[in-house]
């Protein structure tokens, strides 16, 4: 199959200069737009990436994501993403991702539950059985890994005493 590594990591990418808010860090959006890029890559190596568009017109859609902000990045700061498959079905990719500076500390966390969707109709579909071999594949392998410890949480008040 692919020598991409377990779980899958992004290129390295640097906080641009755009992206910094008036608070002098790295705007909340811009977290989206690197996991974002980050999942990119990973997609790729599963075969979702632009040529599936154009070979099977279908492709994948972000339905729901959770975000948590550990620490703050700034102008300049280089970054890389894992990605990491915590389940899969015939219509569905739950992932977890980790933004790291690369001195190793982490800056966010991200869940992110995608549907694969027939562009034709529109609509949610199975994914085919190429895709599926490569989910069961990197699915396994990452099965060993061990749950990230942030993976499944909700946001919410503490319940009152």
């Amino acid at each position: 199959m692919s020598n991409a590594e377990v779980p899958f990591r992004s290129s390295v990418m640097h906080v641009e200069e755009d992206w910094i808010d008036y608070n002098g860090h790295l705007n909340m959006a811009y977290y989206n737009v690197i996991f974002d890029r980050a999942i990119d890559e990973a997609f790729i190596e599963i075969g979702l990436g632009p040529d599936y568009l154009k070979q099977e017109n279908a492709s994948y859609f972000t339905a729901e994501t959770h975000l948590c902000y550990v620490r703050e990045l700034s102008l300049g700061d280089p970054v890389t993403v894992t990605t990491q498959i915590i389940g899969f079905d015939a219509k569905r990719i739950h992932t977890f991702q980790e933004l790291h500076h690369t001195d190793g500390w982490l800056s966010a966390t991200s869940e992110q539950m995608s549907l694969h969707v027939d562009m034709s109709q529109y609509k949610v579909a199975p994914f085919p059985p190429g895709v599926v071999e490569k989910l069961g594949y990197f699915g396994k392998l990452h099965e060993a890994l061990a749950r990230p410890e942030r993976a499944g949480r909700s946001i919410g008040l503490p319940a009152k005493k």
